[in-house]
């Protein structure tokens, strides 16, 4: 069975409370066990991780070599920022496909820009939840499983 790591960043442990006119009334632990689901349904295992903490994110992708076939990444606004993160993506041949629950392109000006989505497989922005959902679909495709 492939496996798949779902990292979380910053902020995103505040899901169900945290702006729900944006974010919506889903709590991490509801996305996580959603995703862990639809996972294995389609005959892949997900473990999960969420951090506030930059270097724990690095640490989390520098691990998942040898052990992942692949990241679903919600990077939260280290998105717009984060060169470390970046580089640590970079370094790892482990693709990365990187999810925003709002349309990040509909808001704040400094939110339209991915440092990260350069040295990612794709880009999933705008769909909720769903994006997660879409994440695994397409690695199921990457990984014809």
């Amino acid at each position: 069975m492939s496996k798949l790591l779902l990292i979380n960043g910053p902020n995103l442990n505040l899901l169900g409370t945290r702006e729900p006119d944006i974010y919506g009334n889903t709590t991490l632990k509801d996305v996580e066990d959603q995703i862990t689901k639809f996972a294995n349904e389609n005959g892949m295992e997900l473990s999960t991780f969420q951090s506030n903490h930059e270097g724990q994110i690095i640490d989390a992708i520098h691990d998942s070599r040898m052990k992942y076939a692949g990241i679903i990444f919600n990077p939260g606004a280290f998105t717009h920022y984060s060169y470390a993160i970046r580089d640590a993506i970079a370094s790892v041949d482990v693709p990365v496909i990187e999810v925003h629950i709002s349309n990040v392109h509909k808001r704040e000006e400094f939110r339209h820009t991915s440092v990260l989505a350069p040295v990612c497989e794709g880009q999933i922005v705008g769909l909720g939840i769903t994006g997660y959902k879409l994440a695994v679909i397409a690695f199921k495709e990457r990984l014809s499983l």
